[in-house]
């Protein structure tokens, strides 16, 4: 008998049709034979409306209070789908994620699983029972507080649970049928993978397609948890395999570019000249460290007489006003004449672990952008992917490029 953890997003399960649709889709991996666990999200928006009852109720900010108030709308789903199935005859119950226990550490908000103890679901399983487990949170053994895991932290709870319980898969359901090779909204050519590695996932996903949290990605290929991603909006009795994320020697074809991926919650950050002395980087990059600021991008640009330097680089969008007067604080240590930054900007990626045994992937991107009158601002690059960043008004059209550069267009 194969053991299998189910996850459903937010708006899988967005209302009580929703949540009995569900619950069908779970019948049938419970007919197959298999043992199942469903990791929940919250109905669609009520993480958020939660949120602003918080915002809403004090000006005092308590953190640990505040995950107690948003873990409770997974709480309310897995309720709801333990009654939809005992409905249709199937023995279940809901779990909370300090009744497992997941224990994870105290960063509320934010926090990471340390240990699953995932036995008394076995014992569940083997009385026939299937297990439905609130998504999202945890516990702090040390302080009994519960925990909250960020934002999309039900696709982490799911796969970190498989790891525990030697599930044989996991299967994420969302709102679209797999993993496309970029946005299908911006591209309608866009072609849904069979395969993805976990590499290229994990990329993906950080550099903005929205399918998967980055760090449930990483769980998987650590754990080598078999993953796949699916539509809940399938029909339930025919439901698509989706796309499976494995390791690369699991993909029998590879293309050189796999995805095209793109970003706009980007910043850029002008720094002009600057004192070219030993310390000035760790003068700029040390404060926005401290404050927990990531930088993605730098470039530095040297002058005739190096004596000066000009310093870009990129913040997210959400990090632009902070990171500003973090820097214009330190001005006196770092030395620089002004500073410039704009908003209007968008990380465009293409990603594939092809590029290793390829050479000039991504020469022919600069050359494709280029006849089309896009000015490139800034360049990195990894082993397996290269990011450029662009005016924002391009997007669109970077995107279709290099994607049908690529010959990732579906064949008409």
């Amino acid at each position: 008998m194969s053991r299998l953890v189910m996850k459903f997003g937010g708006t899988s399960v967005a209302n009580v049709e929703r949540i009995r649709n569900v619950a069908r889709h779970v019948k049938r991996e419970a007919d197959a034979g298999h043992e199942v666990a469903v990791v929940v999200s919250a109905m669609s928006g009520k993480t958020n409306e939660l949120v602003a009852w918080c915002k809403e109720t004090g000006s005092h900010f308590d953190n640990p209070e505040y995950d107690a108030i948003v873990a409770s709308g997974e709480l309310v789903t897995a309720g709801l789908l333990a009654l939809a199935l005992k409905d249709i005859g199937f023995k279940a119950r809901s779990w909370q994620g300090w009744q497992i226990p997941i224990l994870t550490d105290d960063a509320h908000g934010s926090a990471r699983i340390a240990k699953i103890d995932g036995a008394r679901l076995i014992d569940g399983f083997g009385a026939g029972e299937i297990a439905i487990v609130a998504g999202f949170q945890g516990l702090h053994a040390p302080t009994n507080r519960v925990t909250t895991l960020g934002r999309g932290g039900s696709d982490t709870s799911a796969v970190a649970l498989a790891a525990a319980i030697h599930a044989d898969r996991c299967d994420i359901y969302t709102d679209v049928d797999g993993v496309y090779t970029t946005d299908p909204r911006i591209v309608p050519k866009a072609r849904r993978l069979d395969r993805i590695s976990f590499e290229e996932m994990l990329e993906m996903a950080s550099l903005g397609a929205k399918v998967l949290q980055v760090r449930s990605v990483e769980v998987a290929m650590v754990h080598k948890v078999k993953l796949y991603v699916r539509s809940s909006f399938d029909d339930p009795a025919d439901p698509k395999l989706g796309t499976l994320i494995c390791d690369e020697e699991d993909i029998v074809e590879q293309q050189v570019v796999t995805g095209i991926a793109f970003s706009r919650d980007e910043a850029q950050i002008t720094l002009r000249d600057v004192a070219d002395k030993p310390g000035v980087a760790a003068a700029i990059f040390g404060p926005l460290a401290e404050a927990s600021i990531n930088v993605d991008m730098i470039i530095q640009v040297v002058s005739e007489d190096s004596a000066t330097t000009d310093i870009t680089f990129t913040v997210s969008g959400a990090d632009f006003e902070r990171a500003q007067k973090i820097i214009a604080s330190h001005r006196e240590a770092i030395g620089y004449a002004r500073i410039n930054g704009t908003e209007e900007v968008v990380k465009v990626s293409a990603i594939g672990v092809g590029m290793r045994s390829h050479s000039g992937v991504a020469a022919r991107a600069f050359q494709a952008l280029a006849a089309k009158g896009i000015n490139i601002r800034a360049i990195t690059t990894s082993e397996i992917k290269f990011s450029m960043l662009i005016d924002e008004p391009y997007t669109e059209l970077a995107v279709r490029t290099l994607h049908s550069l690529y010959g990732l267009d579906a064949k008409a």
